[in-house]
């Protein structure tokens, strides 16, 4: 199976339920604080402050990115694909199931790249 396909985001009403859900406030506080610590980037490059410490907040920044990227992931796969796994096998029929792996892989593709 190719992971180069992209799947196309599902699309939401507004009252949609997602994996992500019940710690939607911890992600939220945990976005905030990496807009902060990319914030703070962007002064210390406007400072003129020393490259080395640039990146070394940078690659702070990008782990934390990553902590959320795993843990939406995780949600995911505990919620989506686990609901079309039910779902497949309540009905026989394992397309739903499919379509989340292939989506979940992607996801995890462009998480490589």
């Amino acid at each position: 199976m190719s992971t180069d396909i992209e799947t196309p985001a599902q699309p939401t009403d507004g009252n949609a339920h997602h994996g992500y859900s019940p710690n939607k406030d911890a992600y939220l506080k945990r976005l905030r604080r990496i807009e902060g610590q990319v914030r703070g980037i962007s002064r210390m490059v406007d400072e003129d402050q020393y490259c080395i410490d640039v990146l070394t907040q940078v690659a702070a920044a990008t782990k934390a990115l990553h902590a959320v990227s795993l843990g939406l992931l995780e949600d995911h796969m505990g919620h989506c694909v686990a609901d079309a796994a039910r779902e497949a096998r309540d009905t026989g029929n394992d397309e739903a199931v499919q379509a989340k792996v292939a989506e979940a892989t992607a996801a995890i593709a462009r998480l490589m790249r």
